[in-house]
């Protein structure tokens, strides 16, 4: 997003594998090979960076036209197919004491991270004697250290829609927010797809949200704002930073902290994806297809008269005295991959803590944002193949580039490569001794006999483990595994040392364990099946596995009754994994957030505790006023003992804070049920949009303590 000039960069050397013939493909656009000898090409000029982002726009918005033209899904498709954009306009839619008079809690859970020392953002940070909230735009500071004195000590309004904070051990906060800045041009819309996907994005009609609180579409900026956070009761800002693009992820490793934003193509303001209706028009084809293409011919125009500028919007930044420096784009830079990518922008940029300077180090590339994955010294972006049209025969493959991020102020491009099928998330990819091994759901299109002229066709999945090193600026496949669990994918993965475990599913859930120890021979050692899945694994030692997942009944089919799922694995024999324990929580009309957000588990190994946040529903006949009587929020507590398995320990109750929600009771902006918790000595503290609560280990159901915070307007 964001750059003058430099000297062109350019790595390895190119071979291209094709993938599918390209014969009859719509609208001329032929699909381009999958990139074996993947590598980041920089720019040498800031007029070569704007032809390209020119030339692949112009070729996104012809595809998306071409769609519209008569006849054209009964030419290369069954039906409608996908929808790629292009909808008609009329759809528009108390004290100043830092951390208390006491020593802090001998033990303490943070932040759930997956990779030891490579710290997460989150909505909650706390340091054992303190606990920062994100609720709405402020951010609520409490000192609760002694558990009985909790106390909400401050607070700070925030700019925009606050998203996640970083807390260091300098008592610095970094909150990432998202504004609107009122930037020229159009955003797109989503692509279709994901692991696979086909490209198309195009702006869409904007949407009345109805007062349901979608703000936080309307942003097209990330705003960093670091708040010296020593003083509880007066937190302080000291350092703002705005840069085009949306939030994606953070890390923290020390005191260097690497943002990763995306943004998506934004389009001269009167370039249309599609022509306007009347009834003769599209009564009549030839009229309809002359219509079509003039007005991918003004739009051509206009995108080659849009600037760099227009493109790629400045950032600025903001010091503690308020001066303002612009931070223009450095075309320099900026990077394309030599592969086939969707329309998109994603960045990383570099904050070190320790030696601020207005500009962060920036790292671009001109790519759709997809996993991110970093270790201590790497940080992984993997990005899927972008297929224009399916075809029979196509896999998904993943584009995968490594950083270097041993340098606080800058990530560093360290190599490229690619491999079959998609990572389903962050925990696919893991690196250990310099390798990196990747957890991957190959889907395959296979050809419809009985109609060969449907490109949609029909797909069978795969799954298997791919082990990659960097060799000489590439990152090459060193080993796989074999293909497991045809026609299911993965639902959860993790990596702990030379050990690797992928739940798939189905009907019932099978565990696969690897042996990892040789990266050139990565193997499945055992397998055990279980009903229903897991959607997050956590390591409990060196040889038990903490799962959360549904419960459902193998033979239930499609409707079966489903519950969540605790579960307990000894892993010790990896080919002989022991499903030793199970609790099964809550109705079928119980969820947790926990479920899809690791953030949300939360394992204290020093107590051998294990909590969850759960939210369930009594569907009794309430009357309207009392609907929310049916609702039950609260953090479920188990003890976690290796011999004897699970018990239930109790629960921390914030269900009354329903009482005080008016209708809509939910947005994006403000959920009053439980969302996280954090653990001291023999305290547990449920947190939540609406406050924060603490009760003693042995009587979860008598808080000791509640802070409340105001209900949130939607802004």
């Amino acid at each position: 997003m964001h750059w003058t000039r430099f000297g062109a960069v350019g790595f390895t050397l190119l071979a291209v594998v094709g993938c599918g013939d390209g014969k009859g493909t719509p609208g001329g656009l032929e699909n381009e090979p999958v990139q074996q000898s993947l590598r980041l090409e920089g720019f040498n000029s800031c007029e070569a960076l704007e032809k390209y982002i020119e030339d692949t726009a112009s070729k996104q918005m012809r595809a998306s036209l071409e769609q519209q033209k008569p006849g054209y899904w009964e030419r290369f498709g069954r039906g409608r197919g996908v929808d790629f954009g292009g909808m008609p306009p009329e759809m528009s839619a108390d004290d100043g004491a830092s951390g208390g008079g006491s020593a802090g809690p001998k033990d303490s859970t943070g932040t759930n991270n997956q990779v030891e020392g490579v710290h997460e953002s989150d909505f909650v940070q706390n340091d054992g004697t303190r606990i920062f909230v994100l609720s709405g735009n402020r951010l609520y500071a409490h000192r609760s250290w002694p558990a009985e004195q909790l106390t909400l000590a401050g607070s700070l309004e925030v700019e925009g829609y606050p998203r996640e904070m970083l807390l260091d051990e300098q008592h610095r906060l970094v909150i990432v927010s998202q504004v609107d800045l009122g930037l020229a041009g159009r955003p797109a819309g989503g692509s279709y797809g994901g692991g696979g996907g086909f490209a198309g994005d195009a702006p869409e009609p904007m949407f009345d949200c109805a007062g349901f609180g979608c703000s936080y579409n309307s942003a097209d900026s990330t705003k960093v704002t670091t708040v010296d956070v020593s003083d509880i009761a007066n937190p302080k800002v000291v350092d703002q930073l705005y840069l085009p693009g949306l939030f994606t992820q953070a890390r923290r490793v020390d005191s260097s902290v690497r943002l990763v934003l995306s943004d998506t193509f934004r389009w001269p303001e009167d370039v249309k994806f599609w022509v306007d209706y009347s009834e003769e028009l599209f009564k009549d084809e030839d009229k309809l297809e002359d219509a079509i293409d003039a007005q991918m011919e003004r739009n051509e125009k206009l995108i080659r008269a849009n600037t760099l500028d227009g493109w790629l919007p400045a950032g600025k930044h903001v010091d503690a005295a308020g001066v303002t420096t612009a931070l223009p784009v450095s075309c320099g830079d900026f990077s394309r991959s030599n592969a086939p990518s969707a329309l998109g922008f994603v960045t990383v940029a570099s904050l070190d803590l320790d030696a601020r300077t207005a500009a962060p180090g920036r790292t671009s590339l001109v790519a759709e944002p997809g996993t991110v994955y970093a270790s201590k010294d790497s940080l992984y972006l993997a990005h899927a193949h972008s297929w224009w049209w399916p075809q029979p025969g196509q896999k998904d493959f993943t584009y995968v580039h490594k950083f270097d991020t041993r340098q606080p102020g800058r990530a560093v491009y360290a190599g490229s490569g690619t491999l079959e099928g998609s990572p389903l998330n962050q925990f696919a990819l893991d690196e250990y001794e310099g390798v990196l091994r990747v957890a991957t759901t190959v889907t395959t299109r296979l050809p419809q006999e009985d109609h060969p002229d449907w490109w949609w066709g029909r797909t069978t999945t795969a799954s298997r483990v791919t082990t990659l090193g960097e060799k000489n600026g590439r990152l090459v496949e060193l080993g796989r595994s074999e293909d497991l669990a045809e026609g299911e994918r993965i639902f959860s993965a993790r990596f702990a040392g030379p050990r690797g475990y992928i739940v798939t599913f189905l009907q019932v859930d099978p565990l696969f364990t690897f042996d990892l120890s040789d990266p050139a021979h990565p193997r499945k050692v055992g397998e055990l099946k279980v009903p229903g899945f897991a959607t997050y694994l956590h390591p409990v030692g060196d040889h038990h596995l903490l799962t959360l997942g549904v419960h459902t009944d193998p033979n239930g089919g499609c409707c079966g009754e489903r519950t969540l799922k605790l579960s307990l694995f000894d892993v010790s024999d990896l080919a002989n994994p022991k499903e030793t324990h199970t609790e099964l929580v809550g109705s079928a009309y119980g969820w947790s957030e926990a479920l899809s957000q690791h953030k949300a588990f939360n394992y204290f190994p020093a107590k051998g505790l294990v909590a969850i946040p759960f939210t369930d529903y009594s569907p009794r006949p309430y009357s309207y006023e009392e609907y929310w009587k049916g609702f039950r929020t609260e953090l479920r507590v188990f003890r976690v003992d290796l011999a004897t398995g699970l018990s239930p320990v109790g629960a921390v109750s914030m269900s009354d804070l329903f009482d005080r929600t008016g209708s809509p009771p939910w947005n994006w902006y403000y959920a009053p049920d439980v969302r996280r918790s954090v653990m001291a000595d023999d305290y547990v503290y449920a947190i939540s949009d609406g406050g924060v609560r603490v009760a003693k280990v042995g009587s979860l159901q008598t808080p000791l303590v509640t802070t409340r915070f105001p209900r949130v307007s939607n802004p």
